[in-house]
């Protein structure tokens, strides 16, 4: 049931952290991958290592603040493969800045990156997911949806704008057979997180009744389950994996 053998799944941000780890769960579990993220050189890499665990791959350099980019990925995935089965959304941008300190600059960069590209790469692979047998979108959004983000705020919103799309979507689209879900990863041991000082992380860590960060290797069982035929009656929900963050507060 949590097999993906000749289905064709798209992993935005794929190079590094939650996204690499879904991208190699995917490909363990039969998927063909195509990796977008912004860097070619990170692409080329995971697009090796991907194809060194025995995977057929593909790497897309592409920003998804650029619309035209955003199209690219659909149209090479296609070109490459004449399909796609599975859309993962979980390419962001960590800028942010609290409230009283906003810039319209970081605002706009932050809701292209995290809201805008992930809804319309959704919007490009929708004529191909009509199609498959198997069409699953997973937008990995995070559990600062659920929670007031003081200093995250740009962030936190478009994660929860993200949620709202992905309830809409699964309305719009089930009739379709296109099943819209979201993972909300609490923290998680990334470079996003990592960046932080010190005492910041130790905070993160703490803020969950497991009292630790999270791998990105315990986001793939969750991604794994929500595109999978183990959940082929679920739609327009949101699994928080998040150790006990969003209860906790």
């Amino acid at each position: 049931m949590f097999r993906l053998d000749g289905r064709v799944a798209i992993v935005t941000g794929g190079t590094r952290g939650i996204g690499r780890a879904i991208a190699e769960g995917f490909a363990d579990a039969g998927a063909t991958v195509v990796v977008a993220s912004r860097k070619a050189a990170a692409v080329a890499e995971a697009v090796d290592s991907l194809r060194a665990r025995g995977a057929q791959v593909l790497g897309v350099t592409a920003h998804m603040g650029d619309l035209a980019d955003v199209q690219r990925i659909v149209d090479d995935t296609v070109a490459a493969f004449g399909a796609i089965d599975i859309v993962v959304n979980n390419a962001a941008t960590a800028l942010t800045q609290p409230l009283g300190s906003l810039t319209a600059d970081a605002w706009t960069k932050v809701h292209d990156v995290n809201l805008r590209g992930p809804v319309f790469l959704v919007e490009a692979a929708l004529p191909h997911l009509v199609v498959s047998r198997h069409a699953a979108i997973l937008n990995v959004i995070s559990a600062g949806a659920f929670l007031p983000g003081v200093n995250t705020a740009m962030y936190a919103g478009t994660k929860a704008a993200m949620l709202s799309y992905t309830r809409t979507m699964a309305a719009d689209f089930a009739l379709r057979g296109i099943r819209v879900n979201a993972l909300a990863p609490g923290t998680v041991e990334t470079d996003m997180v990592t960046n932080n000082d010190g005492a910041t992380q130790e905070r993160m860590a703490n803020a969950c009744w497991m009292k630790r960060m999270a791998s990105p290797d315990e986001m793939v069982g969750p991604a794994l389950f929500l595109v999978s035929d183990a959940a082929s009656y679920v739609t327009g929900q949101v699994v928080i994996a998040d150790g006990g963050l969003v209860p906790a507060r």
